[in-house]
């Protein structure tokens, strides 16, 4: 059997699972009892399976009053603190050249590669930059109160740091295939960096790790979560329960399905035709409706800005005091914006130029954008709108999805917002949807081999997954997803480790060569 079947038949197992779950639901119509939904069936099989895998990747490194802090969260904390010290602060000294570098000022239009600094930016963006931006704000402030907005913030300017040097050794370790595209990321990193340093065998174990992990992630929160929370909005826009919708999810799924094939069929050259035009524009569209709320409460952003450092250092803050608010921020954030995960360096590594630390500081930009400029918005407009006007139960998994919270606070000002954040959450989803496919399909063929075969099943199945997640609200199903995300943060930030320093080498003959003008600008 060749590993194209191999790759078809594992990547269909939670299809047919699915199929056989729902037959017997079927079967069972007759029975006096009340029947078990859809849901509740994926539920009963996927549960014992994500709560083992939650057990593993969340297990607490110690308690705070009576909260678990999870050892990834630490893991991820820590590596962007060592990183940001180590770097010496990259993410403040790095960032005007970033933006020059975006501009495309030092592009050399001879260096090899797939997409421009610019659109490999997009492109990562759009990975990150999805519902977890609106939906998992709305988490942090109805539980954690405004003060979890700071460390929010605070994550985001460490995770630059963390994301400088991961995208740097992905474009550093890039493969070139023989069709001149390129693979690249974790996986090719951790591999191969590490076989340099003679810990080859270390390096092919953490990079499987990685690629299967990432394959689980691109199917979970990177495809089922993303296309469930634009239908919940969309059904919610139309009236709710009752509306056409209602129930009929999967033919949204389907159309959506049907648009991100069309779109990923021709590889990361057609993704970002797609994110260099979609990205900028649904960010400008959230970010204006923001502003429209934020100026148009503008006498009460002092004491929004005032709660959010009061809340940050509060010992009697909300969700298990100062601790709990820290760890509850930090966490979103990390969801979020995806520093020390690894998954952006995959985007990254297909950018046309030869300079490893110019894509680096490129990437720092994103942690910059997703979390510091556009979570934070999202949190003013919640506090400004009143999020104490919703109960945690009600905001997580209650009566108001989270990201029905955030429609509701932007509806305060603008009652016909929701319409217009429907199309940015579709967007969203979308974007984050097709950037994970090419995640996923790199991780992939890392594992199966880069041949057509390989690369059309997974497109298939992926496809297949997006229906399945417009049609179902199974929690255990989209936690494992979840934690699948999670769980790319241990092989990863390990290998960036014994990696750093030579990128800390890299860094340092990068701008000392920008200086004596051997890289020169070309614009």
């Amino acid at each position: 059997m060749n590993r194209f079947v191999v790759a078809i038949l594992l990547g269909l197992l939670p299809v047919f699972s699915f199929a056989q779950d729902a037959a017997d639901s079927l079967a069972q119509v007759n029975e006096p009892v009340k029947e078990a939904t859809i849901d509740d069936k994926i539920n009963a099989i996927f549960q014992p399976v994500t709560d083992a895998v939650n057990t593993v990747i969340f297990f607490n490194a110690f308690k705070y009053n009576g909260s678990g802090v999870p050892f990834v969260l630490v893991w991820l904390i820590v590596g962007a603190l060592f990183f940001t010290v180590f770097m010496r602060f990259v993410n403040v000294m790095a960032f005007k050249h970033a933006i020059d570098v975006v501009r495309g000022k030092f592009d050399n239009p001879n260096d090899e590669g797939e997409v421009s600094h610019f659109q490999a930016l997009t492109a990562a963006l759009s990975g990150t930059v999805g519902v977890g931006n609106i939906a998992g704000v709305a988490v942090a402030v109805s539980l954690g109160g405004p003060g979890a907005t700071f460390w929010m913030i605070l994550a985001g300017l460490f995770g630059m740091s963390s994301k400088f040097v991961e995208c740097t050794l992905g474009l550093k370790y890039r493969k070139t295939n023989p069709d001149g595209s390129v693979s690249g990321g974790p996986m090719y990193y951790l591999s191969r960096g590490l076989a340099q340093m003679n810990m080859g065998g270390l390096g092919k174990v953490l990079g499987a790790l990685f690629a299967v992990a990432c394959i689980g992630g691109s199917f979970g929160g990177g495809n089922m979560v993303q296309i469930n929370s634009a239908t919940s909005q969309l059904v919610s826009v139309m009236g709710g329960e009752g509306s056409f919708l209602d129930g009929r999810g999967w033919i949204f799924g389907i159309l959506m399905a049907v648009i991100v094939g069309f779109i990923i069929i021709g590889g990361i050259k057609s993704i970002v035709k797609v994110t260099d035009k979609v990205v900028p524009f649904m960010v400008g569209i959230y970010i204006l409706g923001a502003l429209v709320v934020i100026f148009g409460n503008i006498t009460e952003v002092p004491g929004a800005f005032a709660a959010i450092f009061k809340g940050a250092f509060a010992p009697e803050a909300m969700y298990g005091g100062l601790v709990g608010v820290l760890i509850l921020g930090f966490k979103r954030a990390a969801f979020s914006n995806e520093a020390g995960i690894g998954s952006a360096s995959i985007a990254h590594s297909a950018a046309k130029t030869d300079e490893p630390i110019s894509e680096g500081v490129v990437a720092l930009l994103e942690p910059f954008i997703d979390t510091v400029v556009i979570c934070t918005m999202t949190a003013l407009v919640i506090i400004i709108s009143g999020y104490g006007d919703y109960s945690p139960e009600q905001a997580v998994g209650g009566d108001l999805e989270p990201i029905l919270l955030t429609s509701s606070s932007f509806a305060k000002t603008m009652s016909w917002f929701p319409v217009i954040l429907s199309v940015s959450v579709i967007l969203f989803a979308l974007s984050t949807m097709v950037s994970w496919s090419y995640y996923g399909l790199k991780a992939w063929t890392y594992l199966f081999g880069e041949s057509k075969g390989a690369d059309i099943a997974y497109k298939v199945i992926f496809c297949v997954f997006i229906v399945i997640g417009s049609a179902i609200s199974a929690k255990s199903v989209f936690d494992f997803g979840d934690a699948m995300i999670f769980a790319m943060a241990f092989p990863n930030v390990l290998g960036l480790y014994f990696l750093a320093p030579e990128v800390r080498k890299d860094l340092k003959s990068y701008f000392d060569r920008i200086k004596s003008g051997e890289i020169r600008r070309y614009k």
